[in-house]
């Protein structure tokens, strides 16, 4: 049941996942799923906290992978954005799709995961000299807010990216933003 939501949400975000459409997909009736979930909101927020903790594991692993500030600070940006990219649609469910309330308190836990990451390579990067003095609490979240903000136009589902929108440009500008933003100069990336 999970895997079938999941799934539904990955293609058509939370609104597509009725206990009906996880069912069919199942090969369950609609009685079977409220044998294992109270509520549609509990199987939802389930479904939501399996996606973002997923998300976020491969986000925090690229950062944990990698040594130095910059470097770090640049996997969290890059590992995000392209996730999110790749996974449009999914991305746009986890980030922006209104919900219903229980989803959304699993959405502000996520916030509050990355923030906690941001803040420790920030803080890490104040102590090293690699970024300017600043609360990294503070700046953390602004520049997850920035990450996410940049992301709107290229995740949104009823809208097609614009003609000559280059994600490779869009995550290039994004990196450069959030590393003047902490007053450093972003790693070079080589070529593909």
């Amino acid at each position: 049941m999970l895997a079938s939501a999941r799934r539904l949400v990955a293609d058509a975000g939370f609104s597509a996942a009725t206990v009906a459409a996880i069912a069919a997909g199942s090969g369950v009736s609609v009685g079977s799923v409220y044998s294992y979930f109270d509520n549609r909101d509990a199987l939802l927020a389930e479904v939501f906290r399996d996606s973002a903790e997923h998300e976020y594991a491969q986000v925090a692993a690229a950062v944990d992978a990698t040594a130095g500030s910059a470097d770090r600070l640049d996997a969290l940006v890059s590992t995000f954005a392209d996730r999110a990219l790749r996974g449009r649609r999914l991305a746009w469910s986890l980030l922006f799709e209104p919900v219903i309330p229980t989803v959304d308190a699993e959405r502000l836990r996520l916030r509050r995961w990355y923030r906690a990451l941001g803040a420790g390579v920030i803080a890490d990067g104040i102590a090293d000299g690699t970024f300017v003095d600043q609360d990294a609490g503070v700046a953390a979240s602004a520049l997850l807010g920035a990450i996410a903000e940049s992301l709107v136009g290229a995740l949104n589902p009823d809208t097609s990216p614009l003609a000559g929108d280059d994600p490779d440009v869009l995550l290039a500008t994004t990196r450069a933003f959030c590393f003047r933003a902490l007053g450093a100069v972003p790693p070079q990336k080589e070529k593909r």
